[in-house]
C-alpha cells in the first residue's frame, strides 16, 4: 500500500467536518478524564460508550472510540505524576521519575514534558501508520508462538536489568508476578491452579487489580505511616514550563521511543504497557547517569510517555489490516466496529479509504487538541498535591475501590485489593522493586501459553529458539540485556580502579 495522498486529503476534509471535530473535543476530554482514574482505563471507556454508537456514522463513531483511546494514553500519566497510582497499565512507567519530580517541586514540569511527549509520540506514530501500515502489519504475521514467547521474555530481561545492584530483589519480583498469572483454570489441560476452591479465582487475578492494589492502596498505607510528617511538609507544584536544558536532555529520547512504542503497538497483544516499559528500560540504559533514573530524571518521564501514546496508535494497524487487535482496548474497538457493519481486515483500505484516512487525520487533530488540553488543564491538576493527606488518601482509596468494583462486580476484588495493598507496602519497606511483578503479571498468561504452544510445534526448547531469524535475534537481546548490569559494574569497577 502506497501512501495515496488524495484519500488523506480527502479524509482531512472529512475529519474537520462540525460534528467530528466535536466528537474529537468530547473523546479527547473523556479520555483523559478516565485515564486519571485508578481500575477504568480506556477499555473500559469505550465498552461504556459502545451503546452510543449505534446508529452514529461508522467514520464518526470510530474517531469517537480512537479518540477515547488514546486521549487515556495522556491521562493516565496524571494520576501516575502527582498520587503515584497509574490510570492504567500503560502509565506504570511514568510513576518511576514522574512521582520523584512532583515530590522535589517539579510537578508541573513533569506533566507539561509527559503531554508533550504524548504529542511526538502520536505524531510520529501517525507518520508511520501512512507510510508503513501495510508492510508493518504483513511483518506482524510472522510472529509466531515462539516469537511471541521470546518477545515476553526479552521485555522481563530487560525489566529485571533495570534493578543494576538489586537484581536478585528484581528476580523475585518477576517470579511473584509469574507465579500470580498462573492462577486460574489452565487453558489448556482444565486443571485449576491456585484457586482455593474459590470460583471468582478461577478466570485468574486481574491485573488491572494488581495495579491498583500495589500502587495506590500500597501508597496510601505507606503514606499513612508518616502521615504527620507529610503534613508539615509543604509541596511546591513548580512551573509549569520546561527549562531549555530539559527540552535538550528530552527531546531525543521523544523521538527515539517513539518508533519503539510504534513497533511494539504493531504487535497484536503487546501493547503499551510492554511499549512503555521496554523504552524505560533502553532509556536507562543508554542513559550517561543510570544512577538518576527512578529519583526524577525527567528524560525517565519522557521516553515512555512518547512510546506509549505511539503504541496506541501502532494498535490500530492489526486491527484496520488484519482485523486482528493490537491491545485489550482495540479489541474492544473491533467488537463496536463489527456491531456497525464494518469488516476490517486487508479489503478495507481498497473498500472503504475514506473511513481509514479520515480516521489517520483525525488522530492528528485529536493530538493537537490533546497537548493543548493537558497543559492547560496543568494548574488545575496540581492543585492535588495541596489537598491535605488525611482527604487524599482516603479519595485515593475510594477511587481505588471503585475502580476495583467495576471490573467484575465481584467482592472478592475486594479483599484481594486489600492482600495487594499490603504487598506494596511491604515491597517498599524492603525496597523491592514493583516493576518486574506487575509486568510479569500482564504478560505471564500469555507468555506460558506462546511457550506451550511453540514447544508442541518445535519439539523442544533449542528449536523454538532457532525457529526463525526474529526468534534468534530476540534471544540474542534477551542475553545482552541480563549480562548489561554485569557488564556495566564491571565497568565501573575498572574506572574506579584507574582513577
Amino acid at each position: 500500500m502506497g501512501v495515496d495522498f488524495q484519500h488523506i486529503v480527502e479524509g482531512f476534509m472529512v475529519a474537520i467536518k462540525p460534528i467530528n471535530l466535536f466528537l474529537i473535543i468530547i473523546g479527547g476530554f473523556l479520555g483523559t478524564v478516565v485515564g486519571m482514574l485508578p481500575g477504568l482505563g480506556p477499555a473500559t471507556a469505550v465498552a461504556v460508550l459502545i451503546p452510543i454508537t449505534f446508529g452514529m456514522d461508522p467514520t464518526s463513531a470510530l474517531i469517537l472510540m480512537a479518540t477515547i483511546y488514546y486521549g487515556a494514553m495522556y491521562g493516565g500519566s496524571r494520576s501516575s505524576i502527582l498520587i503515584n497510582t497509574p490510570g492504567d497499565g500503560s502509565a506504570i512507567a511514568a510513576t518511576f521519575d514522574g512521582y520523584p519530580m512532583a515530590q522535589k517541586g517539579q510537578a508541573g514540569q513533569a506533566l507539561t514534558i509527559s503531554a508533550i511527549a504524548s504529542l511526538i509520540g502520536g505524531l510520529f506514530a501517525i507518520i508511520g501508520f501512512i507510510v508503513l501500515a501495510k508492510p508493518l502489519a504483513a511483518f506482524a504475521l510472522e510472529f509466531g508462538p515462539a516469537e511471541y514467547f521470546l518477545l515476553f521474555l526479552f521485555t522481563l530481561s530487560a525489566i529485571v536489568s533495570l534493578s543494576i545492584g538489586n537484581m536478585v530483589k528484581g528476580f523475585i519480583s518477576m517470579s511473584i508476578g509469574l507465579v500470580l498469572s498462573t492462577v486460574g483454570v489452565d487453558l489448556q489441560s482444565g486443571v485449576h491452579r491456585f484457586t482455593f476452591d474459590i470460583p471468582q479465582l478461577s478466570e485468574g487475578v486481574d491485573f488491572l487489580v494488581v495495579i491498583i492494589g500495589i500502587y495506590a492502596v500500597g501508597e496510601v498505607f505507606y503514606n499513612y505511616i508518616s502521615i504527620d510528617k507529610l503534613k508539615k511538609e509543604k509541596k511546591k507544584v513548580g512551573s509549569k514550563w520546561i527549562t531549555k536544558e530539559q527540552w535538550n536532555q528530552t527531546k531525543w529520547p521523544m523521538l527515539r521511543n517513539g518508533p519503539i512504542g510504534f513497533l511494539i503497538g504493531v504487535l497484536p497483544g503487546a501493547g503499551g504497557s510492554i511499549a512503555s516499559m521496554l523504552s524505560y528500560s533502553t532509556e536507562k540504559q543508554l542513559s550517561k547517569h543510570p544512577e538518576k533514573f527512578g529519583k526524577g530524571a525527567i528524560e525517565g518521564l519522557a521516553a515512555p510517555e512518547s512510546s506509549n501514546n505511539a503504541a496506541s496508535v501502532g494498535a490500530f494497524i492489526p486491527l484496520l489490516t488484519m482485523g486482528v487487535p493490537g491491545s485489550g482496548t482495540t479489541a474492544v474497538i473491533l467488537g463496536a466496529v463489527v456491531m456497525l457493519g464494518l469488516r476490517p481486515g486487508p479489503l478495507l483500505f481498497e473498500n472503504n479509504p475514506e473511513m481509514v484516512w479520515t480516521l489517520v487525520d483525525s488522530m492528528f487533530i485529536g493530538n493537537i487538541f490533546l497537548v493543548i488540553l493537558n497543559i492547560l488543564l496543568v494548574g488545575l491538576l496540581v492543585r492535588i498535591l495541596d489537598t491535605p493527606p488525611k482527604v487524599l488518601y482516603p479519595l485515593i482509596l475510594v477511587l481505588a475501590f471503585i475502580g476495583t468494583y467495576t471490573l467484575s462486580y465481584s467482592m472478592i476484588d475486594f479483599y484481594i485489593l486489600v492482600i495487594f495493598g499490603l504487598i506494596g507496602l511491604g515491597m517498599k519497606l524492603l525496597d523491592f522493586p514493583v516493576a518486574p511483578l506487575i509486568l510479569a503479571v500482564i504478560v505471564g498468561g500469555d507468555m506460558e501459553q506462546n511457550f506451550r504452544k511453540s514447544i508442541v510445534a518445535q519439539d523442544n526448547f533449542l528449536n523454538v529458539i532457532v525457529a526463525s531469524p526474529v526468534t534468534i535475534a530476540l534471544t540474542i537481546l534477551t542475553i545482552l540485556s541480563i549480562c548489561y548490569p554485569f557488564f556495566i559494574g564491571w565497568l565501573r569497577k575498572r574506572k574506579q580502579k584507574n582513577t
